[in-house]
Protein backbone atom coordinates (compact mmCIF):
# COMPACT_ATOMS: atom_id res chain seq x y z
CA UNK A 1 0.00 0.00 0.00
CA UNK A 2 2.80 2.35 0.61
CA UNK A 3 4.46 1.57 -2.49
CA UNK A 4 1.64 2.16 -4.10
CA UNK A 5 1.17 5.74 -2.95
CA UNK A 6 4.93 6.10 -3.42
CA UNK A 7 5.06 5.73 -6.88
CA UNK A 8 2.45 9.23 -8.41
CA UNK A 9 5.09 11.52 -5.97
CA UNK A 10 7.66 10.05 -7.58
CA UNK A 11 6.57 11.03 -11.10
CA UNK A 12 5.09 14.48 -9.69
CA UNK A 13 8.73 15.21 -8.49
CA UNK A 14 10.16 14.31 -11.94
CA UNK A 15 8.10 16.52 -13.68
CA UNK A 16 8.52 19.55 -11.35
CA UNK A 17 12.48 18.62 -12.50
CA UNK A 18 11.86 18.41 -15.98
CA UNK A 19 10.80 22.38 -16.04
CA UNK A 20 12.06 25.22 -14.95
CA UNK A 21 10.32 28.70 -14.62
CA UNK A 22 12.42 31.35 -15.14
CA UNK A 23 10.60 35.24 -14.70
CA UNK A 24 13.04 38.04 -14.97
CA UNK A 25 12.30 41.66 -12.96
CA UNK A 26 14.98 43.79 -12.63
CA UNK A 27 17.31 41.66 -13.61
CA UNK A 28 16.29 39.16 -11.18
CA UNK A 29 15.44 35.17 -12.06
CA UNK A 30 12.98 33.15 -10.41
CA UNK A 31 14.23 29.30 -10.35
CA UNK A 32 12.25 26.54 -9.41
CA UNK A 33 14.64 23.43 -7.97
CA UNK A 34 13.35 20.28 -6.61
CA UNK A 35 14.16 19.15 -3.23
CA UNK A 36 14.94 15.29 -2.81
CA UNK A 37 12.81 14.44 0.08
CA UNK A 38 13.67 14.13 3.84
CA UNK A 39 14.80 10.61 5.35
CA UNK A 40 10.76 11.15 6.70
CA UNK A 41 9.27 9.68 3.18
CA UNK A 42 7.89 13.77 3.46
CA UNK A 43 8.86 16.19 0.89
CA UNK A 44 10.04 19.35 1.20
CA UNK A 45 8.35 22.61 -0.07
CA UNK A 46 9.61 23.95 -3.23
CA UNK A 47 10.25 27.44 -2.42
CA UNK A 48 11.77 30.31 -5.52
CA UNK A 49 15.35 31.40 -4.88
CA UNK A 50 15.18 34.63 -5.04
CA UNK A 51 18.21 36.27 -7.22
CA UNK A 52 20.09 39.23 -4.82
CA UNK A 53 18.48 42.57 -6.26
CA UNK A 54 20.40 46.09 -5.74
CA UNK A 55 16.83 47.73 -5.55
CA UNK A 56 15.17 47.99 -2.27
CA UNK A 57 11.96 48.51 -4.25
CA UNK A 58 10.35 45.94 -6.41
CA UNK A 59 7.60 47.48 -8.68
CA UNK A 60 4.88 45.01 -9.89
CA UNK A 61 4.87 45.14 -14.00
CA UNK A 62 1.92 43.84 -16.00
CA UNK A 63 2.24 41.24 -18.62
CA UNK A 64 4.03 42.14 -21.70
CA UNK A 65 1.42 43.06 -24.53
CA UNK A 66 1.55 44.08 -27.86
CA UNK A 67 2.67 47.96 -27.79
CA UNK A 68 0.18 50.04 -28.99
CA UNK A 69 1.26 53.36 -31.14
CA UNK A 70 1.28 56.57 -29.35
CA UNK A 71 -0.88 59.13 -29.91
CA UNK A 72 0.31 62.46 -31.33
CA UNK A 73 0.05 64.98 -29.32
CA UNK A 74 -2.87 67.70 -29.82
CA UNK A 75 -1.65 71.01 -31.53
CA UNK A 76 -1.66 73.47 -29.04
CA UNK A 77 -4.27 76.45 -29.30
CA UNK A 78 -3.06 79.01 -30.65
CA UNK A 79 -1.22 82.04 -28.66
CA UNK A 80 -2.78 85.48 -27.74
CA UNK A 81 0.30 86.94 -28.51
CA UNK A 82 -0.49 90.94 -30.42
CA UNK A 83 1.81 90.61 -33.38
CA UNK A 84 2.29 93.96 -35.53
CA UNK A 85 1.06 93.82 -39.12
CA UNK A 86 3.47 94.43 -41.68
CA UNK A 87 2.54 95.38 -45.32
CA UNK A 88 3.39 92.76 -47.49
CA UNK A 89 6.89 92.87 -48.99
CA UNK A 90 7.13 93.44 -52.47
CA UNK A 91 9.41 91.05 -54.96
CA UNK A 92 12.05 92.70 -56.78
CA UNK A 93 11.35 94.00 -60.18
CA UNK A 94 13.66 93.32 -63.04
CA UNK A 95 13.51 95.03 -66.33
CA UNK A 96 12.33 93.19 -69.47
CA UNK A 97 14.56 91.01 -70.34
CA UNK A 98 15.36 92.11 -74.09
CA UNK A 99 14.17 89.83 -76.73
CA UNK A 100 16.43 89.19 -79.78
CA UNK A 101 15.09 89.26 -83.03
CA UNK A 102 15.28 86.37 -85.12
CA UNK A 103 18.25 87.18 -87.57
CA UNK A 104 16.96 88.00 -90.71
CA UNK A 105 19.05 88.29 -94.52
CA UNK A 106 20.51 92.28 -94.80
CA UNK A 107 17.54 93.82 -96.98
CA UNK A 108 18.84 94.96 -99.76
CA UNK A 109 18.50 98.59 -100.45
CA UNK A 110 15.25 100.13 -102.83
CA UNK A 111 16.56 100.42 -106.68
CA UNK A 112 15.68 104.20 -106.98
CA UNK A 113 15.32 105.66 -109.93
CA UNK A 114 18.19 108.55 -110.80
CA UNK A 115 18.18 111.71 -109.46
CA UNK A 116 17.98 115.17 -111.87
CA UNK A 117 18.27 118.86 -110.86
CA UNK A 118 15.23 120.36 -109.87
CA UNK A 119 13.94 123.03 -111.98
CA UNK A 120 13.54 126.35 -111.45
CA UNK A 121 10.72 126.53 -108.77
CA UNK A 122 10.34 130.30 -109.20
CA UNK A 123 8.16 131.47 -111.36
CA UNK A 124 6.31 128.45 -111.75
CA UNK A 125 5.02 128.47 -115.91
CA UNK A 126 7.02 129.58 -118.71
CA UNK A 127 7.66 132.84 -119.21
CA UNK A 128 9.24 135.59 -120.99
CA UNK A 129 12.94 136.53 -119.86
CA UNK A 130 13.11 140.37 -118.24
CA UNK A 131 16.53 141.54 -116.94
CA UNK A 132 16.79 144.52 -114.93
CA UNK A 133 20.41 145.94 -112.75
CA UNK A 134 21.74 149.47 -112.02
CA UNK A 135 25.47 150.63 -113.38
CA UNK A 136 27.74 153.04 -111.58
CA UNK A 137 30.57 155.15 -112.38
CA UNK A 138 33.46 154.74 -109.64
CA UNK A 139 34.90 157.70 -107.81
CA UNK A 140 38.55 158.69 -108.75
CA UNK A 141 38.81 158.19 -104.78
CA UNK A 142 38.01 154.52 -105.01
CA UNK A 143 39.38 153.49 -108.47
CA UNK A 144 40.18 150.05 -109.20
CA UNK A 145 38.92 149.14 -105.55
CA UNK A 146 35.65 146.84 -105.68
CA UNK A 147 33.18 149.27 -103.69
CA UNK A 148 30.73 151.68 -104.63
CA UNK A 149 31.32 154.21 -102.19
CA UNK A 150 30.93 157.84 -103.86
CA UNK A 151 29.83 155.67 -106.70
CA UNK A 152 27.37 158.02 -109.20
CA UNK A 153 24.74 156.34 -111.62
CA UNK A 154 25.37 156.92 -115.11
CA UNK A 155 23.01 156.70 -118.01
CA UNK A 156 23.50 155.86 -121.77
CA UNK A 157 25.52 152.61 -120.78
CA UNK A 158 25.46 149.56 -122.65
CA UNK A 159 24.46 145.97 -121.12
CA UNK A 160 24.69 143.04 -122.94
CA UNK A 161 22.62 139.72 -122.78
CA UNK A 162 24.55 136.55 -124.23
CA UNK A 163 23.09 132.78 -124.40
CA UNK A 164 25.06 130.08 -125.41
CA UNK A 165 22.22 127.20 -125.03
CA UNK A 166 21.40 126.95 -128.74
CA UNK A 167 23.49 126.59 -132.03
CA UNK A 168 22.98 129.76 -132.67
CA UNK A 169 24.02 132.20 -129.97
CA UNK A 170 21.46 134.35 -128.98
CA UNK A 171 22.02 138.59 -128.05
CA UNK A 172 20.11 141.40 -126.71
CA UNK A 173 21.25 144.76 -125.72
CA UNK A 174 19.34 147.25 -123.42
CA UNK A 175 20.69 150.88 -121.82
CA UNK A 176 20.83 152.05 -118.58
CA UNK A 177 18.48 155.74 -118.01
CA UNK A 178 19.67 158.60 -115.92
CA UNK A 179 19.28 156.68 -112.71
CA UNK A 180 21.99 154.20 -114.13
CA UNK A 181 18.63 151.23 -114.43
CA UNK A 182 18.01 149.21 -117.21
CA UNK A 183 15.47 146.51 -117.80
CA UNK A 184 16.44 144.43 -120.59
CA UNK A 185 13.61 142.42 -122.30
CA UNK A 186 15.13 139.19 -124.08
CA UNK A 187 13.91 137.73 -128.14
CA UNK A 188 10.71 135.49 -127.50
CA UNK A 189 12.77 132.49 -128.72
CA UNK A 190 14.10 133.06 -124.92
CA UNK A 191 11.63 131.62 -121.82
CA UNK A 192 12.60 131.44 -118.29
CA UNK A 193 13.23 127.35 -118.51
CA UNK A 194 16.45 127.85 -120.60
CA UNK A 195 18.58 131.15 -118.75
CA UNK A 196 21.14 128.61 -116.93
CA UNK A 197 23.20 129.16 -119.79
CA UNK A 198 22.51 132.64 -120.21
CA UNK A 199 25.04 136.12 -118.44
CA UNK A 200 24.66 139.70 -118.78
CA UNK A 201 27.60 141.62 -118.82
CA UNK A 202 29.31 145.59 -120.00
CA UNK A 203 29.74 146.79 -123.28
CA UNK A 204 33.06 149.23 -123.48
CA UNK A 205 31.48 152.51 -123.13
CA UNK A 206 32.43 155.65 -125.37
CA UNK A 207 31.34 158.50 -122.66
CA UNK A 208 33.71 161.13 -121.92
CA UNK A 209 34.03 160.02 -118.46
CA UNK A 210 33.91 156.60 -118.73
CA UNK A 211 37.35 154.31 -119.35
CA UNK A 212 36.39 150.96 -119.18
CA UNK A 213 34.05 148.37 -117.26
CA UNK A 214 35.43 146.96 -113.90
CA UNK A 215 34.44 143.26 -113.17
CA UNK A 216 32.17 143.99 -109.91
CA UNK A 217 29.96 141.28 -109.86
CA UNK A 218 30.47 139.66 -112.73
CA UNK A 219 30.22 143.08 -114.61
CA UNK A 220 32.89 141.51 -117.41
CA UNK A 221 32.94 138.34 -116.98
CA UNK A 222 29.44 137.92 -117.06
CA UNK A 223 26.78 137.83 -114.41
CA UNK A 224 24.11 134.88 -113.27
CA UNK A 225 20.91 135.59 -113.54
CA UNK A 226 19.07 135.70 -110.26
CA UNK A 227 15.20 135.42 -109.55
CA UNK A 228 13.71 138.56 -108.24
CA UNK A 229 11.90 136.79 -105.09
CA UNK A 230 10.22 140.53 -104.25
CA UNK A 231 9.11 140.78 -107.39
CA UNK A 232 8.90 137.47 -109.91
CA UNK A 233 6.64 138.90 -112.19
CA UNK A 234 6.80 142.54 -114.33
CA UNK A 235 3.87 143.21 -116.80
CA UNK A 236 5.33 145.18 -120.25
CA UNK A 237 3.04 146.02 -123.00
CA UNK A 238 0.39 143.73 -121.28
CA UNK A 239 2.82 140.52 -121.65
CA UNK A 240 4.26 138.74 -118.82
CA UNK A 241 7.45 138.62 -118.06
CA UNK A 242 9.87 136.39 -115.80
CA UNK A 243 11.80 139.26 -114.18
CA UNK A 244 15.82 138.84 -112.94
CA UNK A 245 17.95 140.67 -111.71
CA UNK A 246 21.96 141.01 -112.36
CA UNK A 247 24.64 143.35 -110.77
CA UNK A 248 25.13 145.93 -110.02
CA UNK A 249 27.68 146.82 -112.24
CA UNK A 250 30.08 149.66 -112.57
CA UNK A 251 32.81 151.18 -114.77
CA UNK A 252 36.35 152.72 -114.00
CA UNK A 253 36.51 156.61 -114.45
CA UNK A 254 39.07 158.94 -116.31
CA UNK A 255 40.57 160.69 -113.71
CA UNK A 256 42.78 163.88 -114.58
CA UNK A 257 45.11 164.60 -111.86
Amino acid sequence: MAKTLLLPLKLSVLLVTCFTVFAAEDENIVSFVAVPPNHHGGYHSVSPAMAPSPHHHHHSHPPTSTPTPTPKPATPPPSHHHHHAHPPSKAPVHPPKSSHPPAHPPALPPHLPPTYPPKPSFPFLRKLVAIQGVVFLKSCKYAYNDTLTEATPIAGAIIKLQCNNTAKPLTAQAQTDKNGYFLLLAPKTLTNYAIHKCKVSLVPSKLPLVKKPSDLHGGVSGAILKVDKKKPLVIVNKVDYALFTVGPFAFEPKCYH
